[in-house]
């Protein structure tokens, strides 16, 4: 049995909206794995993040870029690398909640 948590009928149109873009935005395999890896090592340039995803620079800087616009990841350049960390630890708790609610331990 589930607890129900919050009364989404509370909520503010522009924060569901919010909420439903940043689900969008993470409803993607790859997408969560970016998160959760650049979660573990606080930040990471995109040539680590493909090679440890095996992706492709390209696709991986995609899937990055994206998800900065939304606000989720930030970037920051250092030499000729780009780095990646998480700007908005909400996705870190839906990880969490995925991985408790498949039985996953950390």
């Amino acid at each position: 049995m589930f607890m129900r948590m919050c009364a989404l009928e509370k909520m503010a149109p522009e924060k569901l909206a919010e909420a439903a873009e940043m689900l969008k935005t993470l409803a993607h395999p790859v997408r969560l794995q970016i998160v959760d890896l650049i979660h573990s090592a606080e930040s990471l340039p995109v040539g680590a993040i493909s090679e440890r995803l095996g992706l492709a620079q390209a696709a991986a800087s995609q899937h990055l870029n994206h998800m900065r616009r939304v606000g989720l990841l930030k970037s920051e350049r250092q030499g000729k690398e780009v780095w990646y960390s998480v700007a908005d630890e909400r996705p870190i708790a839906l990880l969490n909640c995925l991985c408790n609610c498949c039985g996953i331990n950390g």
